[in-house]
């Protein structure tokens, strides 16, 4: 299977005239998967844990949203043999694994399967990010790559730039954002993963891009499970959406 990075959107995004057909054609050249496993930037937690396995219900977890946001269903399976798998691929010294069964799908995960399995008929299981490190997710990442031979999907969801607070509204796409979305394309298609692995430092306006990490390092995650196809990389959806770079790839 490939891997996939992707960008995620918020919960409006199902009201966008263009990604969510963006996202339904990906999914529809895609192999079909097996199950997915998500990696999403809005679940952080420290040792690295495994969502719900059975019954995988939603986390609403945002604010000010219409009411109709709240009501989004998706109501697809638990993935119970998945969680086993990655439970034996992560196990080890330095990386304990711990379960919590009642965590559900967040945003960054249901809001693009949506789109993309609208029949919610792939097992899903999400993962959280156990630290922001990039060396260390490329590892994770690493431990993850036989599953893909097993029809595992595995996709980082995260965003190519976010900083909602230095969004100009109405204004356009901000400097900060177009200027790193060029950088982390080039750095992409040139393969420079010890430029990506620094891009704190090597990007431009890294600060602004992303003042706070957790919403690039699924892209880490994804990297490390595709490690030796990375000159496959190719963008699938670029642009921006309310000024924030919506790249999203696929190696593979």
């Amino acid at each position: 299977m490939p891997v996939l990075f992707l960008s995620h959107g918020a919960p409006p995004l199902a009201d966008d005239a263009l990604w969510p057909g963006q996202l339904a054609a990906w999914s529809a050249g895609l192999p079909r998967p097996r199950a997915v496993l998500m990696v999403s930037a809005h679940w952080e937690e420290a040792p690295l844990a495994l969502g719900a396995t059975e019954t995988v219900p939603l986390t609403y977890d945002f604010w000010g949203f219409p009411e109709h946001y709240y009501r989004v269903r998706y109501p697809a399976p638990g993935a119970p043999a998945l969680a086993e798998r990655v439970r034996k691929a992560l196990r080890g010294p330095g990386t304990p694994v711990h379960d919590v069964p009642g965590r559900g799908l967040d945003h960054g995960a249901y809001v693009p399967l949506v789109e993309m399995y609208p029949g919610a008929d792939v097992p899903v299981l999400q993962i959280s990010l156990p630290t922001l490190d990039p060396r260390r997710l490329m590892a994770v990442g690493r431990r993850l790559a036989p599953l893909r031979d097993e029809g595992v999907l595995i996709v980082g969801s995260g965003f190519f730039t976010h900083n909602l607070a230095a969004l100009r509204h109405g204004g356009g796409t901000p400097g900060w954002s177009a200027e790193f979305d060029h950088w982390g394309r080039e750095a992409l298609e040139a393969q420079d993963v010890d430029a990506l692995l620094d891009f704190a430092d090597k990007s431009p306006a890294a600060a602004l891009a992303h003042p706070r990490t957790e919403h690039f390092a699924p892209l880490f995650v994804a990297l490390g499970a595709a490690e030796g196809e990375l000159g496959s990389a190719r963008s699938v959806i670029d642009g921006f959406w309310m000024g924030l770079a919506k790249r999203s790839v696929q190696f593979g």
